[in-house]
């Protein structure tokens, strides 16, 4: 699954190393809010809030690939691209015991439950559960890229390739 996302979003090969620019990572987190924002602006502006909603899209699609090849990959949001690259392909790549568990996908499950409740607090233009959604999301996914870390810091010690993509 998370290969054919990867895919879905250019990131093949090289162009991993564009999205661990950590200006990629940090403004991926806006996507949440901005889109949330933008649906909840048909309240004010109705049929013209698609404008702001499909911006939000679009920003969502083109930000893996948007920022340059960072100059340094020593930071958190570098280590969790390149432990979500070794994730993405742990079909082909064996990985490490201690990393065979259900985390990743309850992270992931944690994101989820929050867009659910975000869809809510839009529906109903109830801002306590659209806020509430937006952090339970955001904390999902911060949860899960805190495990892509520590996955990367194990396997670059045991495989060179993953070394080289640190620097």
């Amino acid at each position: 699954m998370e290969q054919r996302i990867a895919r879905l979003f250019g990131l093949t090969g090289d162009k991993w190393m564009r999205h661990a620019n950590p200006m990629s990572v940090w403004t991926r987190f806006a996507v949440v809010p901005l889109l949330a924002a933008a649906i909840w602006s048909r309240a004010w502006i109705g049929w013209y809030s698609l404008i702001p909603v499909a911006l939000a899209l679009t920003w969502m699609v083109v930000n893996p690939l948007f920022f340059p090849v960072p100059r340094s990959t020593r930071n958190w949001a570098s280590k969790g691209v390149f432990g979500e690259r070794v994730y993405a392909e742990r079909n082909t790549v064996e990985l490490p015991a201690q990393f065979l568990t259900q985390v990743p996908n309850v992270a992931n499950a944690l994101s989820a439950v929050g867009l659910l409740v975000m869809a809510y607090g839009l529906v109903a233009l109830d801002l306590p559960s659209t806020i509430a959604g937006i952090l339970i999301t955001s904390t999902g996914k911060a949860w899960y890229i805190d495990r892509m870390v520590l996955l990367f810091e194990d396997v670059k010690h045991r495989n060179a390739q993953y070394a080289s993509w640190e620097y």
